[in-house]
């Protein structure tokens, strides 16, 4: 659960709405520090090909995503990865994410 500026967040419920997005293949939605809402969003996510990252295309997904959830539970923060860390049998490592993101 991530909780910014006292609202509680599922990260699945931000993921799955990113999900819906043609541009997304993978997505992982931590909580990482920030001062003044406690927590941030932040999605990691992964490309579907013939999508190219950058400013315009976090723009709109993070306008997407508030098309789908309530607009104070959108990805504040997205950085665009190559790969979701994993464990060998395939489940998402979320706390490698945190640890980066400095959470």
């Amino acid at each position: 659960m991530i909780v910014s500026s006292g609202y509680n967040i599922a990260g699945p419920e931000v993921e799955e709405a990113l999900l819906a997005h043609p541009a997304v293949a993978e997505c992982c939605v931590v909580g990482v520090p920030d001062e003044a809402r406690g927590q941030l969003v932040k999605a990691f996510v992964v490309l579907a090909g013939g999508f190219e990252a950058g400013p315009e295309l976090e723009g709109q997904l993070q306008d997407f995503a508030k098309q789908q959830i309530a607009p104070y539970k959108y990805p504040r923060a997205i950085e665009f990865v190559a790969g979701l860390p994993r464990t060998a049998t395939g489940k998402l490592q979320r706390f490698v994410l945190r640890q980066a993101a400095g959470g």
